[in-house]
C-alpha cells in the first residue's frame, strides 16, 4: 500500500491551516479580559489535548481492525497512532503547565480533575511500548498490543465522562456542545486552530507510515537479493556493475 499518495497536498494544506491559525491568534482573536495574552496558549493547548485524546482512541479502532482480519498493516497504522499521540499529548501537557504557572502560580494542580485525568491517561499510554518490544514473537506482540490499544482506548472516553460528571471544577469550562462562552472571535480561532493540529496529525502519521512501508521494502529487497547471492553456484564469480 502507498501511503505517501497524496503527501504533498496534505502537507501543504496542513502549512497553509496551521499558518492561518497562528494569524488568527496573534491578531485576530481578542484578548482575555482576565489572563491578558497568556490566554492565548489556549489555542495551541486545548487543540493538542484533543487531537491526542482522540488518536488513542483512533489507534484502539484500528487496532480492532488487526484483531478481526490478523493483517500486519492495521497493527502498524495503530501502532503509529498511538506514537504520534503520545507525542501530542506530551506537546499538550507541557503547553497546560506553562498556561498553569502563568494563571495559577503553580506548574500543576493535583486537585483538578482534567489534568489528572490527563496525565494519567498519558501514563497509561506511556506503558504501551514497553509492553509491545518486551514481546519477542510478531505475532504475539501484535496481538497483546491491540488487545491493549483496544482497551486503553476504551477507556478514554469513559475517563473523560468521569471528569464531566465530577462536583467540582477548577478548569474553565469554556467548551460545550453548545459552543461554550467563547465569543465568535475566538470560536472561529479555536476551529481553525483545532484543524490544524487535526491535519498536523494526520500528516505526521502518514509520514511515518510512509517511513517504515518504504523500509519493510527495502528490506525485502535486501533478503531477497542476499538469497540470491547464497544460492550462486560455488566458483561463479558474480557479474560486473
Amino acid at each position: 500500500m502507498t501511503y505517501g499518495r497524496g503527501l504533498r497536498g496534505l502537507s501543504l494544506a496542513t502549512a497553509a491551516t496551521i499558518s492561518l491559525a497562528l494569524g488568527l491568534v496573534f491578531f485576530y482573536a481578542p484578548l482575555d479580559a482576565d489572563q491578558g495574552f497568556v490566554q492565548k496558549i489556549f489555542y495551541i493547548h486545548v487543540p493538542l489535548a484533543i487531537v491526542s485524546l482522540c488518536g488513542f482512541i483512533l489507534g484502539g479502532l484500528l487496532a480492532i481492525g488487526y484483531l478481526r482480519t490478523g493483517e500486519r498493516q492495521w497493527d502498524v497504522r495503530s501502532y503509529v497512532a498511538i506514537h504520534m499521540s503520545l507525542i501530542f499529548g506530551i506537546a499538550g501537557l507541557i503547553t497546560g503547565s506553562i498556561w498553569a504557572k502563568a494563571s495559577w502560580g503553580h506548574w500543576w494542580v493535583w486537585n483538578e480533575p482534567t489534568l489528572v485525568s490527563f496525565l494519567i491517561v498519558l501514563l497509561l499510554y506511556a506503558t504501551y511500548q514497553p509492553l509491545r518490544f518486551a514481546i519477542e514473537d510478531p505475532e504475539r506482540q501484535s496481538r497483546y498490543a491491540s488487545v491493549f490499544a483496544v482497551t486503553a482506548g476504551a477507556f478514554v472516553p469513559l475517563n473523560f465522562i468521569a471528569v464531566r460528571l465530577a462536583q467540582q471544577y477548577v478548569h474553565p469550562r469554556i467548551l460545550t456542545l453548545s459552543g461554550g462562552n467563547l465569543p465568535g472571535s475566538m470560536r472561529l480561532t479555536f476551529l481553525v486552530s483545532l484543524l490544524g493540529i487535526a491535519l498536523l496529525f494526520v500528516t505526521l502519521w502518514k509520514y511515518e507510515l510512509a517511513a517504515k512501508n518504504t523500509r519493510a521494502q527495502i528490506r525485502a529487497l535486501r533478503r531477497s537479493l542476499l538469497g540470491e547471492e547464497s544460492v550462486r553456484p560455488l566458483g561463479r564469480s558474480a557479474a560486473p556493475s
